[in-house]
């Protein structure tokens, strides 16, 4: 198959600077983000491993952009490498509380069959933000 993998995503936000910070208390870096702050560039990025997320702050518009998205609409789920006592200690450090989880998920590893245990939190705008620990043995909970 030629296609490869997802190389990024856009959501809108609310409030950029509530959004950046809270993705940077999850260790992800930023690319454009002097930029925009001084209103040189209508966006930002939040980068990952080989991944981004294009944000598009309150009041950006681009005809290359879904017509009706909205704060919010994101469902989004990101491999953690670290161990799940290691995710769930970053998720406190960084003051993010569970919404759901530990649970056995089948993810997007392995042509989609691959198995991890995930963990589910809201970020700001209320998208909802999945890690799944594909090293973990499985918890017996699938809901």
């Amino acid at each position: 198959m030629p296609i490869a993998g997802l190389d990024h995503v856009a959501l809108p936000t609310a409030d950029g600077e509530r959004f950046m910070a809270f993705y940077k208390r999850l260790g992800f870096t930023t690319v454009d983000e002097d930029e925009w702050m001084a209103g040189r560039y209508p966006i930002y990025s939040l980068a990952c491993g080989n991944n981004k997320i294009n944000v598009h702050p309150d009041g950006f518009t681009a005809n290359l952009r879904g017509p009706t998205a909205v704060p919010g609409c994101g469902d989004l789920c990101f491999v953690w490498e670290g161990g799940y006592d290691a995710l769930t200690q970053m998720l406190e450090d960084a003051e993010v509380p569970l919404l759901h989880g530990p649970v056995d998920r089948q993810g997007g590893r392995a042509g989609g069959s691959g198995t991890g245990v995930s963990v589910y939190v809201r970020d700001p705008d209320q998208n909802l933000v999945e890690f799944i620990c594909y090293d973990e043995p499985p918890v017996g909970r699938v809901r």
